[in-house]
């Protein structure tokens, strides 16, 4: 895979895990529309995406490592008594339900749903019209300190829909907290929080497979650079998205979201 492709996918990587706007939905549609990345095997493909998601996993960390460092000294020191030492606890509830749908059923969905592109579109569209909704008709009377027990896995559930490649994680989270009362951009902050164990956990697992080392191998540069490349545009792409969301809604994802499912729509209809 040439450095271009390596850029670009990296660049949809960094984006599009942090945006409500599907990761894989887009890194799928990029290689197999356009052609970014092609040829490479199955294999390679779902070993490379992993590499990408550790460059995002390692901005997540950088990012709220403040955070994650009080979540879990007060967690281990004052448990679910103390605000943030309860977010620690809220957040191995909240990983619970996509832990166990996710070894379960990932590689059965992956292998059915990954070329099923009108799928894909519905839940680009489909997604992009929820979180509008539940954005815009919800309260708004909650931080993350504020959450509750019920709160963390109501949202945790949301997040198994995220297996499905269009739904998108950060979405489906986003649109959860907001229709439990959670701020705008509390919402994100718990959804990025959230990813932190979903994706770890999805790479250790990766990572202990004798064929993912054979393939990272044969190519190191290619992961190195796309684990650098995903991390430095996910920080950028963290804090963009706080900053936008203080004053704005999530109109514009929504629109982009039925935009892109109407070009997969088309992709589909014209037979490429």
């Amino acid at each position: 895979m040439n450095f271009i492709s390596i850029f670009i996918l990296s660049l949809i990587q960094g984006i599009a895990e942090f945006l409500p706007i599907s990761s894989s939905a887009h890194l799928i549609i990029f290689r197999d529309l356009f052609g970014i990345g092609k040829g490479m095997s199955a294999n390679m493909e779902l070993t490379f995406d992993i590499a990408l998601h550790l460059g995002t996993l390692l901005a997540i960390g950088v990012y709220f490592f403040k955070d994650f460092l009080n979540m879990i000294v007060k967690g281990f020191t004052k448990g679910v008594k103390d605000k943030e030492g309860k977010i620690l606890w809220y957040l191995v509830v909240a990983t619970i339900p996509a832990a166990i749908v996710g070894i379960l059923f990932e590689e059965p969905i992956e292998n059915i749903i990954r070329k099923k592109y009108l799928v894909i579109a519905l839940a680009l569209a489909i997604m992009g019209i929820i979180i509008y909704l539940a954005d815009k008709y919800s309260k708004s009377n909650k931080k993350v300190k504020d959450m509750s027990l019920k709160d963390s896995f109501l949202i945790g559930c949301s997040q198994v829909f995220a297996l499905i490649p269009g739904f998108s994680r950060s979405g489906t989270t986003i649109a959860a907290g907001r229709l439990l009362g959670i701020e705008r951009e509390e919402s994100a902050k718990f959804s990025f929080y959230l990813s932190a164990p979903v994706v770890c956990g999805a790479v250790i697992l990766k990572l202990i497979d004798k064929e993912t080392w054979t393939i990272i191998l044969n190519a190191p540069s290619t992961f190195i650079l796309g684990i650098v490349l995903s991390f430095v545009v996910g920080l950028i792409c963290i804090k963009c998205l706080l900053k936008y969301l203080d004053n704005h809604n999530f109109k514009v994802f929504m629109i982009y979201r039925l935009l892109l499912a109407l070009v997969v729509i088309g992709y589909i209809l014209l037979g490429f």
